[in-house]
């Protein structure tokens, strides 16, 4: 029992010392803890810091920036055919590069035909497109009588022009009957615009028809 008492004694008392010498273990710890950081960095063996990683800079590939900064594409087509509901009217379109007079008399016996120096579809500008048309019951050759009809066309009236691969849609706007020695047909206007023209008579030609219709939409066809 007296060992322990001894024990308890001897560690009381080395408390009461280390307490009261705390600052000076205090500064013998600090002194040794500068003094071994500055002999080991003499000798470069302080480990070295991690490397603080930079934040990632995000950059535009140039490719993502050009397509950015460019318009869309404006697709043009030539016309293949015609179609228009409301007088059930279905023509082919022929697209001539000349605009010789016997080459576009040729391709009026197939059809109708898009004025070579008029736009295309898909382009600001005017599409012309004429065809024959007859009502004599004496004519058989239906591209004679490939416009029939487009004098009844009223505002409002829908008409479908198409590509190999796209429907173009016009909505009619005017219809005007005109002198055949009237001015020609306007090529120069704003937006993108279609006229179907049509002499009144096979053969005569005193008066022609000619439609108006503004661009309405364009979609894919199905193959």
């Amino acid at each position: 029992m007296s060992w322990y008492i001894t024990v308890a004694v001897w560690l009381a008392k080395a408390y009461r010392r280390a307490y009261e010498r705390k600052w000076s273990f205090l500064g013998i710890a600090l002194l040794a803890f500068f003094g071994s950081v500055t002999l080991l960095g003499a000798y470069d063996l302080l480990p070295d810091a991690a490397p603080v990683k930079a934040a990632p800079v995000v950059t535009l590939a140039a490719s993502a920036i050009a397509l950015a900064s460019t318009t869309p594409e404006v697709v043009v087509e030539e016309p293949v055919r015609i179609e228009i509901p409301a007088i059930q009217l279905t023509a082919s379109i022929s697209n001539p590069t000349t605009t010789n007079v016997d080459v576009l008399d040729q391709k009026l016996l197939s059809g109708a035909v898009r004025y070579p120096t008029s736009a295309k579809l898909g382009e600001t500008g005017n599409v012309v497109l004429f065809g024959h048309s007859s009502y004599l019951p004496i004519v058989g050759n239906q591209a004679f009588k490939t416009f029939n009809g487009i004098q009844k066309l009223v505002a409002g009236d829908v008409v479908t022009v198409y590509s190999s691969g796209t429907a173009y849609t016009y909505r009619v706007r005017t219809m005007m009957k005109e002198s055949a020695n009237d001015a020609g047909i306007n090529l120069a206007v704003t937006g993108r615009v279609l006229t179907l023209s049509t002499c009144n008579s096979f053969g005569t030609k005193s008066d022609r028809f000619v439609v108006t219709a503004d661009f309405v939409e364009s979609h894919p066809t199905s193959t």
